[in-house]
């Protein structure tokens, strides 16, 4: 099969590989129909270590379930899934506290960028979707894998709701997520810190009431001017870098939360006196539990009350994963979707 396989900075191969095949009977088989280069795997890109056998790569997908092993009973060959980008079996104390993300039994999917995929845990993580022709929907279909839902989570874990004003940090896909689902969730204001016209205006429309395009110190002070000094109740922070952390503890208000779902690319970051601690900061997030939200996020679109699918702005072909990874790099495209 044809396989998107990243060798090192830079270095990112469509090429033949191994089909995979049913290892457990809780396996499946999933033929790729749609998949997507996310902003996490351009950190890879920028600092894998060079490999002579390279790695697959990508965790969202869209598919048609091509085998089941004899335990799956949720499923048939023939259904139209969504895969979150972890597996899980959904079924334990963790999973069933709305967090399979951290499932002890599962994993996250790293070779979606293919053309077939063995999908562990099959029952527990794939949701069959509505079949369908329309390749707008098979778009937002697709945003529910990892990229939607990863804002959905961000802002549920900050506990957006009608009266809170939101900052968000951050214009790419996940930030852009995080704009529609504050807005979803009925957020009062939401400040969008972010300076890519293309993708600011799109965050308008997905429901950002302010813009502010200055950075660091200069961004803070803006946003709490615009807030009588006070800063956000929220800030949803979809960058991953320091600076983004620190531009969050920044412009939150006292007692508000900062949560976070950009791939942090530090282990280490104030949480003392003056940054969070002396202010009553609640600091929250982590890698989204998708399988806990798509069912809503699958009715949301369905219903027509989302479009998150509007992320995609370029669509290739699988074999110019290449192209679509230098794209995403130069912020010449906001997400490109692939087609095996």
């Amino acid at each position: 099969m044809r396989a998107t396989v990243m060798y090192g900075p830079g270095d990112v191969r469509v090429e033949g590989r191994p089909e995979p095949a049913i290892e457990a009977p809780t396996d499946a088989l999933v033929r790729v129909l749609r998949t997507c280069i996310c902003g996490s795997d351009l950190h890879p890109y920028h600092s894998m270590k060079p490999s002579e056998s390279g790695s697959p790569i990508g965790h969202e997908m869209i598919g048609v379930v091509e085998q089941i092993g004899d335990s799956v009973s949720n499923i048939n060959k023939g259904d139209l899934v969504i895969a979150p980008f972890a597996f899980s079996d959904n079924t334990c104390d963790i999973c069933l506290d709305g967090f399979q993300s951290a499932c002890p039994h599962g994993g996250f999917f790293s070779a979606c960028q293919s053309e077939l995929v063995r999908v562990p845990q099959a029952d527990g993580t794939l949701v069959m979707a509505p079949t369908t022709d329309d390749e707008s929907v098979l778009k937002s279909y697709l945003a529910l894998s990892d990229v939607y839902l990863t804002g959905y989570h961000a802002a549920f874990m900050g506990k957006v709701e009608p009266g809170k004003s939101v900052a968000v940090i951050g214009d790419g896909a996940v930030g852009l997520s995080c704009v529609l689902a504050a807005s979803r969730m009925g957020a009062d204001r939401i400040i969008l810190m972010g300076r890519h016209t293309d993708r600011t205006d799109l965050g308008r429309e997905f429901g950002a009431t302010d813009v502010v395009t200055e950075r660091g110190q200069e961004g803070v002070e803006k946003v709490r001017e615009m807030t009588d000094g006070q800063g956000t109740h929220v800030v949803l922070e979809a960058v991953g870098h320091m600076p983004a952390y620190e531009q969050a503890y920044g412009v939150v208000r006292s007692g508000g939360v900062i949560s976070r779902v950009g791939v942090p690319q530090y282990e280490e970051a104030p949480v003392g006196f003056m940054s969070l601690f002396g202010r009553n900061i609640t600091l929250t997030g982590g890698p989204a539990p998708v399988r806990a939200y798509l069912e809503q996020g699958l009715a949301d679109v369905v219903e027509g009350r989302i479009d998150p699918g509007r992320l995609f702005d370029v669509t290739l072909p699988l074999d110019e994963a290449p192209r679509g990874y230098e794209l995403m790099d130069s912020r010449k495209a906001i997400k490109v979707m692939l087609r095996p």
